[in-house]
């Protein structure tokens, strides 16, 4: 199975899990993290295990916006000489295999800058389109100037995937239902209190709020480590992104305890979040976005 140009995964994705009543899961994983070359079959692992949409990270240098166990992951996998070429590859890798789950590269914007300078403009994005890649999610793209990459994504049929916070303004939120596509990731790490116990209400009212402009699904992505809680959660959102607390799972650990405890994870999560969905009547489940 040869990679080609994205083919609108994500899109076929959620239409396809909200026909079925069922929410995305969405995992995050460091290319290069715990092993050099092991993303492939990680990816391969979280997808058997009930993952939806993988986004896979692209190591970069100065991850000011990651929780600190991403950011280590980065650094670790940089040393191992992880950088863009390795990670498209590793994307081309996977494809062979798996046409269909979609793809979302995690990036900061000099990674990318840096790989068209070195190449030619726009090559980042005619590159990850030809490796398989669906959408890319710009961690620091500065949201009143996505500018040149935003239109450079698009004319390869990639999704822009943008990025909110439980705080954002009224008009920051127009602004992303502007220009996002894919999916939007909502951080809710305010949700939680002091002792880790899940604020729901927070979350039920910051969606609501995003949702009066914005039409295409919302994850929300959240610093706990607690199945039950991600249920919860996904009651109210069309996705649920887990990153620290599985990147966390795989450290220290062979490559062979790295897969084994990815799969144990994500089937974990996966379970709660189908018997959620077995548990709700048609009338009590949430409304879910339709691009």
């Amino acid at each position: 199975m040869t990679a080609g140009p994205a083919t609108h995964r994500l899109a076929i994705t959620f239409e396809r899990l909200c026909e079925r009543g069922r929410k995305a899961l969405i995992t995050h994983v460091v290319a290069g993290y715990p092993y050099a070359d092991i993303a492939p079959a990680l990816m391969h692992v979280l997808v058997e295990a009930g993952a939806d949409v993988i986004e896979l990270g692209v190591p970069f240098s100065d991850p000011s916006a990651d929780d600190p166990a991403v950011q280590a992951a980065g650094e670790h996998a940089l040393r191992s000489g992880v950088g863009p070429l390795q990670v498209l590859d590793q994307v081309r890798q996977f494809r062979e295999a798996d046409g269909a789950t979609p793809v979302v590269l995690r990036a900061y914007t000099n990674p990318i800058e840096r790989y068209d300078q070195l190449r030619q403009s726009g090559a980042f994005a005619e590159d990850a389109a030809s490796a398989g890649v669906d959408g890319v999610l710009v961690v620091d793209c500065p949201l009143e100037a996505p500018g040149e990459l935003a239109a450079q994504l698009r004319h390869c049929g990639l999704d822009m995937i943008l990025r909110l916070a439980s705080s954002s303004t009224e008009r920051h939120v127009r602004v992303v239902a502007e220009r996002a596509s894919g999916y939007l990731c909502c951080l809710c790490v305010k949700a939680l209190t002091g002792d880790q116990t899940l604020d729901r209400s927070l979350v039920e009212e910051t969606l609501a709020r995003i949702r009066r402009h914005v039409r295409i699904p919302v994850g929300i992505n959240f610093s706990i480590r607690d199945a039950h809680a991600t249920r919860d959660i996904a009651q109210s959102a069309d996705a649920v992104v887990i990153d620290a607390w599985l990147i966390e799972s795989l450290a220290e650990k062979s490559a062979a305890e790295a897969l084994a405890a990815a799969s144990d994870l994500i089937r974990s999560i996966r379970g709660q979040l189908d018997m959620d969905m077995r548990e709700l009547s048609p009338a009590t489940q949430p409304q879910r976005n339709r691009r």
